[in-house]
């Protein structure tokens, strides 16, 4: 378990020592590499049939859609998606945002009219985040992680907030297999900086197996 101190009844991990876990951070690497090759090989017919239906859905339309995002170290990478919203999602979010339903950093709304119809089912089961497998393999992303914030969201962020920006982000991570949706910004933050603490191999997957779980039966995605 890592070292950290504490400011308040704040924790405050020690970023040199997070860096210099060099046998854990290799392993994961290797884990991820060969996890990500294998899901894109094995849900290929998966990806295939997605696109089409979104293709069909929306033939004027991209099948992908490219999101700048903040990795590690405030390094910034276009994030890759199915597209499971309208094409003009982001001009529509500034008249959305008196809806948003949790606090901090993030917007969320359940019933949000930017999706689209195969976007409600693809979000649902997570099936909108499988081609960012490819940025696993590009190194920009790993499969467990602190999900990578968008830059205008990092702008709202406190130093504290920031130490989830300490490591590698993920496809998943302890927050969304912990509700989802259902979790506020205060409380995912706090959930990613506890895995941050207690991350491992082992711990990786644990969540990649609770991740699986959550992808056959939802719990609150939207």
């Amino acid at each position: 378990m890592l070292r950290y101190g504490v400011h308040g009844e704040q924790t405050i991990l020690d970023q040199v020592i997070i860096d210099r876990r060099y046998i854990y951070h290799a392993i994961k690497r290797l884990t991820d590499v060969v996890l990500s090759i294998g899901g894109l090989v094995i849900l290929s017919p998966v990806l295939a049939g997605v696109a089409i239906a979104i293709k069909v859905d929306d033939k004027k339309g991209p099948i992908f859609y490219r999101q700048e995002r903040v990795g590690r170290h405030g390094k910034r990478f276009m994030m890759l998606k199915f597209r499971s919203m309208c094409v003009d999602a982001e001009e529509k979010l500034k008249e959305l945002k008196k809806y948003n339903e949790v606090d901090g950093a993030m917007f969320k709304m359940k019933h949000d009219p930017r999706v689209t119809k195969i976007g409600h089912f693809i979000r649902h089961y997570s099936i909108d985040e499988l081609p960012q497998l490819f940025n696993v393999l590009a190194g920009d992303m790993s499969l467990v992680g602190p999900r990578p914030p968008l830059p205008r969201e990092l702008k709202e962020y406190t130093e504290y907030d920031k130490q989830r920006l300490y490591v590698v982000p993920g496809c998943k991570g302890l927050w969304q297999v912990s509700g989802r949706n259902d979790v506020g910004f205060h409380e995912m933050v706090e959930l990613d900086l506890q895995y941050i603490r207690k991350s491992s191999i082992l711990y990786d997957l644990r969540i990649m197996f609770k991740t699986i779980k959550i992808m056959i039966f939802p719990n609150g995605a939207y």
